[in-house]
């Protein structure tokens, strides 16, 4: 008993020796003397406690490194938390100039996708004004072109006019002319008599006060068709009256010939 009281008193003057050197030693340090001093104390007891005590199980411990402490030197608790503040801030500057790049980036890809969309935007508007001028352009032919073919009727249908003015204004001066020429005396008023009587028939007064306007038309038609056949007859009877001449030119010529033949040989 006395052996186990002095063990005893042993181990705990140890045990506040040890605690004061622990206090100057790092944590992993401390863990590791503690735990050897739990092994001795546990060796010490089934060492004095002989037969009376029961052996108890052998704990397993692993295989811890202790920090080796450099000899002669004090470890500065300070100096290792200063060099893990810095680690941190470095390691937070890097990511913080990381997150800025990376915000600098997406930045300049929005201003370019912005430029992107501005130019798309301004090419479309182009786009659109230059077939808004090209339909313009079209509605502004088309239109010349109907203006130019109204304007090329009008232009026929009044040269057509004056053409058939003209010749029922030629009609009405040759009819007084045969009045002027009916006063003359002989054979030659018979004949204009007849001719004037032929002309009275063929010409028949036009009552066109009635009349509406595809009326009109139909009866301008009848004139043009019938003057038509007038000019058709009266060019037919010059081209008779020019091969007629041609032939008693002939025949005069032939007949002159052959009485200059008569008289040389008379």
């Amino acid at each position: 008993m006395r052996r186990g009281h002095r063990k005893s008193l042993k181990m705990s003057s140890r045990k506040g020796a040890s605690e004061e050197q622990r206090r100057d030693l790092p944590g992993p340090v401390q863990e590791t003397e503690e735990a050897k001093e739990q092994a001795a104390e546990d060796g010490g007891d089934e060492e004095y406690g002989g037969e009376e005590s029961k052996p108890k199980p052998k704990l397993f411990m692993p295989n811890l490194i202790p920090l080796k402490i450099p000899d002669g030197e004090k470890v500065d608790f300070d100096d290792i938390h200063r060099k893990r503040m810095e680690k941190d801030l470095t390691e937070l500057q890097t990511l913080i100039e990381a997150h800025f790049v990376s915000r600098k980036k997406e930045e300049e890809e929005l201003l370019s996708l912005a430029d992107r969309m501005e130019k798309r935007r301004s090419e479309r508007a182009e786009q659109l004004r230059i077939r808004t001028e090209r339909e313009k352009e079209r509605q502004a032919r088309m239109a010349e072109e109907r203006a130019r073919k109204e304007e090329e009727e009008n232009r026929k249908r009044a040269e057509d006019d004056v053409k058939k003015k003209k010749s029922l204004s030629n009609m009405l001066h040759f009819g007084g002319y045969l009045q002027k020429t009916e006063r003359r005396g002989g054979k030659k008023q018979t004949e204009r008599e007849k001719k004037k009587m032929i002309l009275a028939e063929r010409r028949k007064p036009l009552n066109i006060d009635n009349l509406s306007e595809d009326k009109l038309r139909v009866e301008a038609q009848r004139l043009y068709n019938w003057i038509y056949q007038l000019q058709s007859e009266k060019f037919d009877l010059q081209e008779k009256i020019k091969k007629q001449k041609y032939e008693i030119n002939v025949l005069r010529n032939r007949v002159t010939d052959h009485q200059k033949v008569s008289v040389l040989y008379a």
